[in-house]
């Protein structure tokens, strides 16, 4: 989502499907300021667009620039809503003193509980080390003594039948620089990679911006069609559709991306499906992609966590690799590392030949090593165990329950999970025409009060109306951040109201969902088995829940029935 073209607000630019960006900026520089040319450029209707990428510019806006290639340009104007909002966060950031009418951060993914902690155990004296080998080259993978404690903490966090192997392991100054070059290696210019929406935006830079990697999209919704199912839920009748319409239009698919746990609906994959999505894969002879950032960050015990690499056979090894990083379980975003274990040592290979692009500097592979070897007293890590991750569940279980306990009591659904640091919230009643525009002006108005938050089309999300928000953060800050919202919640209502006294007999769009015909307030997640043994407890709140978020009495008053 970017600014949007004000003649024809409704169109948007998709990123091309060849590989030559002068072609492209052409065709942008040719759309600006003419609606007609906008027109004939319209994306296709999102249930036909399986394969493209952001809607990125305002070609109204746009000027090449002398000084740039084609393709940097191209960089130049690739950003989006998430971009907009994170620069004009950064311009005027709340401060509690020196600015208490700034913006407050829920649409940034980071921890910001754990600061006391973590500020301690990197200062500690063990972590105060100089060696003459960290202020020269490595090994492009990372030092050795690394990645041997990388494999030692993957094997016993992911549950690994077997001991993971050093020679496996490459480090890379985050998790992004991973998705760039696992991009670059396993994929050629313009063949793609299978992705489900909603996911994590960023990626879409990763691949596209290096290696021009398409992404080809598997749209997930909210419906809920059973018992056993749940919303934005990936099956692999879903990956089968969209790598079939992908190939039926001639696009070459390398690879498919999971995430899990899922950036930005919370949910974890169950063995089985983990086992069906690869079992998907091998049969199309597709490498696998899995994230998984957030793996420490489930923070209640009737959720549990299933790794990849903890799996007793997996069903093509040389083609599963699997990327984690400090950045969201350690609370340590202003570190860049993460690390990629894959069986596969071409790939290793050819990913570490792109690592003195994005290696990690001596002295901070050193750090990491010691916070990741912590096992004090223990054969088990004793700091991170006892200390660290008991703490930072802890911390980020209330914050959760005090921002969903907030959403119940304006009524709003949500996905209700327990992984991660985001709910997954639907704002789609507070839209009256139920599209993107729409969407993107609610996001402006929560920016204009003082509140960032993500929208659903950073997302890729195919149904207007979702927003992402982040609880982990301080309470002060929770607190005030969710009054601003609720004061743009209340304004809207107000005025959709108003609107509606206006025009009685207007009926709603088709397109607009009703709380009362699909469930999205979802007490936990449920695998199929255990489906029918949900409580009492959680009935009643679904019943309070549709009964909060419901409008029929205000449309049904008894003057409209006389």
């Amino acid at each position: 989502i970017l600014k949007q073209n004000h003649n024809s607000s409704s169109s948007s630019v998709a990123m091309p499907k060849g590989l030559d960006f002068s072609q492209a900026l052409s065709e942008i520089e040719g759309m600006g300021g003419r609606g007609s040319n906008l027109q004939e450029m319209r994306v296709r209707p999102l249930s036909k667009r399986r394969v493209d990428m952001h809607s990125f510019c305002n070609p109204s806006d746009f000027q090449r620039s002398p000084y740039l290639s084609a393709r940097g340009n191209f960089a130049n104007i690739f950003q989006g809503s998430t971009e907009e909002g994170y620069k004009a966060y950064h311009a005027d950031k709340y401060d509690e003193d020196k600015n208490p009418n700034g913006i407050i951060n829920f649409g940034t993914s980071e921890n910001k509980l754990c600061f006391d902690l973590m500020s301690k155990r990197l200062t500690q004296a063990d972590m105060n080390h100089m060696d003459p080998s960290l202020l020269q080259y490595p090994d492009w993978k990372g030092h050795m003594f690394l990645r041997e404690e990388v494999a030692r903490f993957l094997t016993y966090y992911c549950k690994a039948p077997a001991p993971l192997k050093a020679e496996n392991v490459i480090v890379l100054n985050g998790c992004g620089s991973l998705f760039s070059a696992l991009a670059t290696v396993l994929c050629d210019p313009g063949e793609a990679v299978l992705i489900a929406t909603p996911f994590y935006g960023g990626i879409t830079q990763s691949v596209f911006l290096y290696g021009n990697v398409k992404l080809v999209y598997v749209y997930l919704d909210s419906k809920i069609t059973g018992t056993s199912t749940r919303p934005f839920q990936l099956t692999v009748e879903k990956l089968e559709k969209a790598l079939q319409d992908a190939r039926a239009e001639g696009v070459t698919v390398r690879a498919l991306i999971l995430l899990n746990p899922q950036n930005p609906l919370g949910d974890i994959y169950s063995l089985s499906e983990l086992r069906d999505y690869l079992e998907f894969a091998k049969r199309h002879e597709l490498h696998v992609i899995v994230d998984e950032i957030y793996m420490l960050s489930v923070f209640d015990e009737s959720a549990t966590f299933h790794s990849v690499l903890g799996m007793d056979r997996l069903p093509d090894p040389q083609r599963t690799h699997v990327m984690w990083g400090i950045t969201k379980d350690f609370a340590a975003s202003g570190i860049r590392f993460g690390t990629l274990y894959t069986e596969n040592q071409d790939v290793a290979n050819a990913v570490a030949s792109l690592c003195y692009f994005h290696g990690v500097c001596g002295p901070v592979q050193y750090k990491v090593a010691q916070l990741l070897r912590d096992r004090g007293e223990s054969v088990a890590p004793y700091w991170i165990n006892q200390v660290y991750l008991r703490a930072n569940h802890a911390r980020l279980k209330a914050a959760h329950t005090y921002v969903t306990d907030e959403l119940k009591t304006l009524g709003v659904p949500f996905l209700n999970r327990n992984a991660g640091f985001f709910v997954w919230i639907d704002f789609r009643k507070y839209l009256k025409t139920g599209t993107f525009e729409e969407e993107l002006m609610l996001w402006k108005r929560f920016l204009d009060n003082k509140v960032l938050l993500s929208c659903g089309k950073a997302f890729e999300c195919s149904e207007p109306g979702w927003f992402r928000i982040i609880f982990a953060d301080k309470t002060h800050r929770l607190q005030l951040g969710m009054q601003r919202i609720r004061k743009v919640l209340e304004e809207r209502e107000q005025e959709i109201l108003a609107e509606e006294k206006e025009q009685p007999c207007q009926s709603d769009q088709d397109g607009k969902a009703d709380s009362t015909d699909e469930v999205i307030f979802v007490s936990r997640h449920q695998d199929p088995t255990c489906a029918s043994s949900s409580s009492l407890g959680d009935l009643i709140g679904l019943l309070q829940q549709q009964m909060r978020s419901s409008d029929w009495l205000q449309k049904n008053t008894a003057e409209q029935f006389a």
